[in-house]
C-alpha cells in the first residue's frame, strides 16, 4: 500500500507539468494567431483610412491618421464620374460565369477520372496537371494571336474562356482528394435502382461534393476577382473592363486622386472579404474533407 502512494505521489506533479506546458503551448499559439490577424487587418484599416483623404493628407499625415475632414465623397466620385459601377457590374458577370464553367467543367473531368474506368484517364490527369507548371505570362501573344483570328479579341469571351482555363487544373487537383473519399456503394446502390450516369453525376455526386465545391469556387473567385494581366492585354474598350484596370483612370500625365484610387480599391476587395467571411466554415470543411484519402 506505501509503495503504490509512493507512486501516486509522484505521479501527480507531473500530471500538473504536463497540463501547465499544454496551457503555455496553447496560449503561445493563440499569441502567434494573434500577431497574424493583426498583421492581415491592419493593411485593410491602412487602405480605409487613405480612401477617406485627399492628396495632401494622403502624403503629410501618418498612415494610420485619422483624416481631418473624412472624404466619404471619394466613393460617390468613383462610383458616378469613374464608371466604376460599370467595371464592378463587368468584374461581377466575369467573374460568376467563369467560376460557373470552371466548377462543371472540372467536375466532369474529375468524375470521369476517379469514377469510371478507362485507360487513358492517367495519361488526361497528367496533362491537365501539366497546366499547372506553364507560366501565364508565356501565354499572353500565343492567345492574343488566336483570340484575334478568332474575332475575340475585345471582349468578355476571351477573359471568361482563359479564366476557365487556367483555373481547371488546380481546380481539378482540389477535387481529386475529395472524390477518391466517396463511396462506391452509392453509386452502385443508384444503378441498381435504374439512375443513368448523368442522374448519379447531377443528383447524387455533385449534392454530395458541395463543401469542396465551395472551397474551389472561392479560390476561383479571388484568382478571377484580381485578375490584370489579361483584362489588360485583351480588352481596351473602356466599357469593357474590370476594376483592375478600371483604377488606372485616376492615374494622371499630371495629376492622381489617390484617395479616389483607395476608395476603388476599398470597393473591390469589399465583396469577396465579405463574401470569405460568409462561407469560411464551408472553405475549412471543404478543405479538411479533401485532404484525407480514403
Amino acid at each position: 500500500m506505501s509503495t503504490l502512494n509512493s507512486v501516486t505521489t509522484v505521479k501527480q506533479p507531473a500530471v500538473g507539468r504536463s497540463a501547465a506546458g499544454t496551457r503555455i503551448g496553447y496560449g503561445l499559439l493563440y499569441l502567434v494567431l494573434l500577431i497574424a490577424a493583426v498583421a492581415q487587418i491592419l493593411p485593410l484599416v491602412w487602405l480605409f483610412l487613405f480612401s477617406l483623404k485627399n492628396n495632401q493628407e494622403v502624403f503629410n499625415l501618418p498612415p494610420f491618421s485619422l483624416p481631418a475632414s473624412p472624404k466619404w465623397e471619394n466613393y460617390v466620385t468613383v462610383w458616378q464620374q469613374g464608371s466604376i459601377g460599370r467595371y464592378f457590374m463587368n468584374s461581377v458577370s466575369i467573374t460568376l460565369i467563369s467560376v460557373v464553367l470552371t466548377i462543371l467543367l472540372a467536375s466532369f473531368v474529375t468524375f470521369a477520372i476517379t469514377r469510371m474506368r478507362w485507360k487513358l484517364s492517367a495519361v488526361v490527369l497528367g496533362l491537365f496537371m501539366i497546366g499547372l507548371m506553364i507560366p501565364v505570362h508565356s501565354t499572353l501573344i500565343p492567345l492574343f494571336i488566336l483570340f484575334q483570328k478568332l474575332g475575340m479579341t475585345d471582349s468578355h469571351s476571351s477573359i471568361i474562356l482563359s479564366y476557365t482555363a487556367f483555373n481547371l487544373p488546380i481546380t481539378i487537383m482540389i477535387l481529386l482528394g475529395f472524390y477518391y473519399t466517396l463511396p462506391r456503394e452509392v453509386e452502385e446502390a443508384a444503378v441498381m435502382d435504374g439512375c443513368s450516369v448523368n442522374r448519379i453525376f447531377f443528383q447524387i455526386i455533385l449534392p454530395m461534393t458541395s463543401s469542396v465545391l465551395v472551397t474551389a469556387a472561392i479560390i476561383n473567385m479571388i484568382y478571377n476577382w484580381n485578375e490584370f494581366i489579361f483584362v489588360n492585354t485583351f480588352i481596351s474598350t473602356d466599357t469593357l473592363k474590370t476594376l483592375t484596370v478600371g483604377v488606372q483612370n485616376f492615374v494622371g500625365q499630371y495629376t492622381t486622386d489617390w484617395g479616389a484610387i483607395g476608395a476603388t480599391l476599398m470597393i473591390s476587395i469589399l465583396p469577396i472579404l465579405i463574401m470569405f467571411m460568409v462561407l469560411s466554415n464551408r472553405i475549412v470543411e471543404g478543405i479538411a474533407a479533401g485532404s484525407v484519402k480514403g
